[in-house]
Formats: C-alpha cells, sequence, structure tokens
C-alpha cells in the first residue's frame, strides 16, 4: 500500500492492516502490529524523504508457522542521511524511543538500502506476543 509522506500515513496505514489481519491473527499480535506499523511509518515521515510521488509505501506479509501465524512489515522511504538507529532518550524527553519499542515488540528487525531509499523491517512470531495482552484477552 502507498501511503501519503505525512502524519496521515501512519493513521492509514494502521488502520488498513488491523482491518485486513482482525481475523487472520491473534488480537495480541494485531496490537503488537499496529504500534509497529505506526512506529515505522512515522519515523519515516519524521526522518527520512519521501519516495517520488510524495509517499511512503507499506507493506506486509503473514506467513505460517508452526505455532501460528507469524508475519513481516516493511516500510521503504526515500532515506535519510545516516538511517534508522537506536539512540538514547533522557526521562524527560518526549521522542527518540521509537525504535526501542519496535525492538521490544517485534523478533527482529533491520534496515535494506537500495538506490532508490531505504525499507526499516520488523519480522514477529507468533511465540512474541506480549503475556500482559494475552492474559488480558
Amino acid at each position: 500500500m502507498v501511503v501519503p509522506h505525512h502524519a496521515t500515513g501512519a493513521r492509514l496505514a494502521r488502520h488498513r492492516l488491523a482491518d485486513e489481519l482482525a481475523d487472520l491473527v491473534p488480537p495480541p499480535l494485531l496490537a503488537d502490529l499496529v504500534a509497529v506499523l505506526a512506529e515505522l511509518v512515522g519515523n519515516a515521515v519524521r526522518h527520512a524523504d519521501p519516495l517520488p510521488g510524495g509517499v511512503v509505501r507499506v507493506a506486509w506479509r503473514l506467513r505460517p508457522t508452526r505455532t501460528g501465524p507469524g508475519l513481516s512489515v516493511r516500510v521503504t522511504d526515500g532515506g535519510a542521511g545516516a538511517g534508522p538507529r537506536m539512540r538514547s532518550a533522557g526521562t524527560d524527553a518526549v521522542d527518540g524511543r521509537g525504535l526501542h519499542i519496535v525492538a521490544g515488540l517485534a523478533s527482529r528487525w533491520g534496515v535494506d538500502r537500495d538506490g532508490l531509499g531505504q525499507s526499516v523491517w520488523a519480522e514477529f512470531d507468533p511465540a512474541d506476543c506480549r503475556p500482559d495482552l494475552v492474559a488480558a484477552g
């Protein structure tokens, strides 16, 4: 899916992901997917250039595993200088924790670069559902 390189892009991507996967993945995993996708699109809008046409490309892929559905999300933008990196945020800082959230919720994440930009991806395994949401669900 293609979304605007604007704050509304994260909202559009979140809603579409939640709508398309609501009946396919457990609610705790879906909550984590939505949170990570919102962070990645938000980071692309705040820190990277858009792709041609002023957009960001968002994709997800469901893959079956022995223990349930695994999923990957990918956000592609026009790239930024040094690329995404985790940084330290003080207790009073209002930002700087996004990739820590991604790393905490996803099984793994990373960055792929090519001549057109960069893709930040995150993969989820079924065993990575947050215990607090499993108990609440």
